[in-house]
């Protein structure tokens, strides 16, 4: 009875977990090892033959001077929206946890940039910096709407800083109102009772107790810029002569428009290996430092 109980708990698990194992297997892993394979070979993404290179398209990718400029480009961006995302998502919490009337509707509006795709909100707001900005800019004689946000190196990447961060901010918000309305109410009325002020409080107590709720908005909002390449696309297409380029942005245009896929396949190799070392590191380091309430 024991043995036809495990095997009916087997069978079981194989209905449930079996379908979607076999097409995490399929779309994942397997397209993951085909990809170190053909990051070793001269594959073009169409040919029949598939010629083994050794390590030549890694050595091709470390002389490729484009590839460091997007390099540098995305460290750059990651950690420009990493802090201005998680800053601003936090003092949104902070203001719709109180009880205002209207921060039900406040929540709703500040989350939904997060529904919009991203390639439309990029086109969006392509729009509105090249005519919307324009007109404000010509209507008022403000500099700041008068720059060229697209057409130069430094406003082209605040540009893409600024639409992803009004896009992501929502929903790290959320993340964090779900984390300040978890804080021990009793501590923070203990802590009024021995007259502690409102920073002391923020930073000795509401800070320790959502740092879960820090290490999961880090983490998505890290890995999201580091993989960042709709916005890229849609808003600047990695221009001026390559300045705004992502790495994401930079392995497409090799594998898909230059028709490389060995050295572009090499190159998501690496960039795979720097985004599973950095979050990873960040996760750890955040996670040593929760409390629990």
């Amino acid at each position: 009875m024991a043995g036809r109980k495990r095997w009916m708990n087997v069978l079981m698990q194989s209905v449930f977990l079996g379908p979607s194992l076999l097409f995490f297997i399929v779309i994942v892993v397997i397209p993951f090892f085909l990809g170190m394979y053909y990051s070793f070979t001269d594959w073009n993404g169409v040919a029949v033959t598939v010629n083994w290179v050794g390590t030549r398209n890694f050595a091709a990718m470390f002389a490729d001077t484009k590839f460091w400029v997007s390099f540098w480009f995305t460290i750059r961006f990651t950690l420009a929206v990493v802090i201005l995302t998680n800053v601003i998502a936090f003092l949104l919490a902070l203001l719709l946890v109180q009880p205002l009337k209207m921060r039900n509707l406040l929540r709703t509006l500040f989350f939904i940039p997060n529904v919009i795709g991203g390639l439309l909100l990029g086109f969006i707001w392509q729009f509105i910096f090249i005519r919307g900005f324009a007109a404000v800019g010509k209507a008022t004689g403000i500099g700041f709407f008068n720059l060229e946000w697209l057409g130069t190196e430094a406003t082209g990447f605040w540009g893409i800083v600024i639409v992803f961060v009004w896009q992501a901010a929502g929903y790290m918000m959320i993340i964090y109102i779900a984390g300040l309305m978890n804080v021990d109410r009793s501590l923070i009325e203990a802590a009024d009772i021995d007259g502690a002020g409102y920073l002391q409080k923020l930073r000795f107590i509401t800070f320790p107790l959502v740092m879960p709720s820090i290490t999961v908005c880090l983490f998505l909002s890290m890995s999201n810029a580091f993989k960042m390449f709709d916005l890229n696309l849609s808003l600047t297409r990695g221009g001026p002569f390559g300045s705004t380029e992502s790495l994401a942005l930079n392995i497409y245009t090799e594998a898909f428009t230059n028709s490389n896929y060995g050295l572009g396949t090499a190159k998501a190799l690496l960039f795979f290996v720097i985004v599973a070392l950095v979050s990873s590191l960040q996760v750890w380091f955040t996670k040593r430092r929760e409390v629990q309430s």
